[in-house]
């Protein structure tokens, strides 16, 4: 009896000392709320993806990427076609387009420090290139536009010029720059306004034609048009030149001798 009491006795030692062992190991694997915030594991990282995400972050979807891609080129690709186009129905349009962009920005100014710093721009339409000079030129050094009379000054005028000269004759860029204008202007007939580098512009008016176009960069004595005539039996002719500086007209005779 004695031997069976002190074998049930062993059985029940053993069975509580199996059970510790059990609940130390339990206790090990087992990651407590106090464990995790004693060691800086505040938050349970999810690397997992899915539609949630990309609903709470619509301009990242590629559907709209690409509609914004493809309205910008058509935009660019419709404002190119409007100033290439010389058409006399499309004035009003152009002269708005104009009027809001002429003052916001220098065509000429960023379009030669942008060639010093990084070379020639990629052209995406067929524009002329603008070629290097062999050497600079200086500020006050200007092409004659025409040879010609003076007819009417400056003080008459308020703004330029008129010059009398062959009928015919070509009328040329005094220094290089962006073509700022190409079509009619009120009260000048056809006209082209050219912006340089100086920030300053030069108006020829008066064309019997045009032969450049819009946001065009153009070489130093690149013909701009030609000169126009009302009686197609007179051998004369004359245009119209301004030279302005700022937000102001100069004499263009202080800058350019026509005689």
């Amino acid at each position: 009896m004695k031997s069976r009491t002190e074998e049930i006795r062993r059985r029940i030692a053993k069975r509580r000392r199996d059970m510790d062992k059990s609940a130390t190991s339990m206790k090990r694997n087992q990651v407590l709320p106090g464990d995790v915030e004693k060691y800086g594991f505040s938050q349970l990282v999810s690397y997992e993806g899915g539609g949630r995400d990309e609903e709470t972050h619509p301009l990242f979807r590629m559907e709209f990427f690409l509609f914004k891609l493809l309205l910008s080129a058509c935009l660019v690709l419709v404002i190119a076609i409007l100033f290439h186009n010389q058409s006399d129905s499309l004035d009003r349009t152009r002269n708005m387009v104009q009027k809001t962009m002429e003052n916001e920005f220098q065509f000429a100014t960023v379009t030669n420090w942008y060639e010093d710093k990084f070379g020639k721009p990629l052209a995406l339409l067929p524009f002329n290139e603008k070629k290097q000079p062999a050497e600079k030129v200086s500020e006050q050094e200007y092409a004659v536009p025409a040879s010609g009379r003076v007819v009417e000054n400056f003080v008459k005028n308020g703004q330029g010029v008129m010059i009398e000269t062959g009928k015919g004759t070509q009328v040329k860029a005094i220094n290089e720059g962006m073509v700022k204008f190409a079509g009619n202007w009120e009260g000048l007939g056809k006209t082209v306004i050219i912006q340089h580098a100086d920030k300053t512009e030069s108006w020829y008016g008066d064309l019997e034609d045009i032969k450049v176009n819009s946001y065009e960069y153009i070489e130093k004595g690149k013909e701009v048009g030609t000169v126009s005539t009302s009686n197609s039996e007179d051998k004369k002719g004359s245009y119209y030149f301004a030279f302005k500086k700022g937000d102001n007209f100069i004499d263009p005779i202080q800058v350019i001798h026509f005689e």
